[in-house]
């Protein structure tokens, strides 16, 4: 067995160095592990496609989700740049003041340390979260989901390379190869090296790490989000909201998993929803109004509502109005992203107002909460919590506030 608390004291010894680097180092780092990995793009490829092939029992979703294409080697090679060209938050001064004593005091951010992540089947994670460590000045400790495991050790030894180029010590980033359930808990109780641990993944791992880490957790249990179409929406464009937000990307925390009509419109939107949803091959349960109103939908149970589905299929209901969607996310919704289609500026100022949620839209898809979307650069993963981060956490996510005092003699 590895001995990973001697890992994890590398890792915290790495994040001391780090967290003093200049930005001009990090920032070339960053660009020259964009170059490696665009030049090396098809030996990622080559390592995806054996993880592929040996994870041939996957559903089609997960498999899409492990899946690294061209056009997802470019967008790590484009966040990698676009972090890489964002202020850097390490010192950067939130706020200051001179107080009665005459001292002048300012909240600088610094980084929070050693931060490890627990992700599944997603090698893009990996880039992701070691970049917006780093340029947080932050070291982390990365367990991959074992199906990507080759992906992500070929993009973990790019980025050791470019670590060591530029003479960062490579403990910065430690990929962890294990999947041992008793092992992974044995990290969790490391409080005294790791200072943050963010699982991103299923509902039985988050709560796994809820119930073993002895430091500090930031995650969320679902994303179940919401479109509500109202009466005064242009139903063109709430079509494609509600169908790409589902068939995007099916298997992702961001997707679309209930749309609620207004009853106004309901006669009139229902149907071509649900041709819509059918022509895309998405299944669909919806509540005796919408399966009054159009054919192929079969009947919701009472544990559609709230779940995440996170594959082909959705839960559709007719509200009468926005106080009863509005009851139905605050009932049912996980606090992650929450849509309203409306032409009515009233509407969708009274929406994002009272509906509480990491991400609340207005006539755009739920997909739109990613950090890489909301021009974060990347993502470490979406909180739903409201300490110490609500949302998706980018570069000032991954940091923390100090006191910086400045005096000239003055005493208690």
């Amino acid at each position: 067995m590895t001995d990973w608390r001697h890992e994890a004291e590398k890792t915290r010894d790495a994040s001391r160095e780090i967290a003093t680097l200049s930005t001009d180092v990090k920032n070339a780092a960053l660009v020259d592990l964009a170059d490696a990995i665009a030049a090396n793009k098809a030996v990622l490829l080559a390592a995806n496609a054996e993880d592929l092939a040996a994870a041939s029992d996957l559903p089609d979703a997960k498999r899409k989700r492990l899946s690294l294409s061209e056009s997802a080697v470019a967008q790590m090679v484009d966040g990698l740049r676009q972090i890489a060209a964002l202020p850097d938050p390490v010192g950067a001064v939130a706020s200051e003041t001179v107080v009665p004593s005459g001292l002048r005091v300012r909240r600088v951010r610094c980084p929070l340390g050693v931060i490890m992540m627990i992700y599944e089947a997603r090698p893009n994670v990996t880039i992701d979260a070691f970049s917006l460590c780093f340029k947080s000045g932050n070291a982390c400790i990365l367990k991959c989901g074992r199906e990507a495991l080759r992906s992500s050790q070929a993009l973990a030894d790019l980025a050791h390379d470019a670590l060591l180029r530029h003479g960062v010590p490579e403990s910065a980033l430690t990929l962890l190869s294990t999947s041992d359930r008793k092992e992974i808990k044995a990290l969790l109780a490391l409080d005294g090296l790791i200072d943050l641990v963010i699982p991103r993944g299923g509902e039985s791992l988050v709560r796994f790490v809820y119930e073993h880490a002895r430091m500090p957790v930031l995650a969320h249990f679902h994303g179940v989000c919401h479109v509500f179409v109202d009466k005064s929406a242009d139903l063109e464009m709430a079509l494609r909201i509600c169908v790409t937000g589902k068939t995007s990307a099916p298997a992702t925390c961001n997707a679309t998993e209930a749309v609620l009509i207004r009853a106004d419109i309901a006669k009139a939107f229902a149907p071509r929803l649900v041709a819509a949803y059918r022509d895309a091959g998405v299944e669909m349960v919806g509540d005796a109004a919408v399966c009054e109103l159009a054919t192929g939908v079969s009947p919701a149970q009472d544990d559609d509502w709230g779940r995440e589905f996170l594959a082909m299929k959705v839960a559709v209901r007719v509200v009468a109005d926005i106080n009863e969607a509005i009851e139905h996310i605050e009932r049912y919704g996980s606090n992650h992203t929450e849509v309203i289609v409306s032409s009515d500026a009233a509407s969708i100022a009274e929406f994002q107002r009272r509906v509480q949620a990491s991400c609340v839209l207005a006539n755009a898809s739920t997909r739109f909460n990613d950090g890489y979307q909301l021009g974060l650069g990347a993502e470490i993963g979406i909180s739903t919590s409201r300490i110490h981060a609500y949302g998706p956490m980018g570069l000032n996510e991954l940091t923390t506030t100090r006191f910086v005092v400045d005096g000239d003699g003055q005493c208690r």
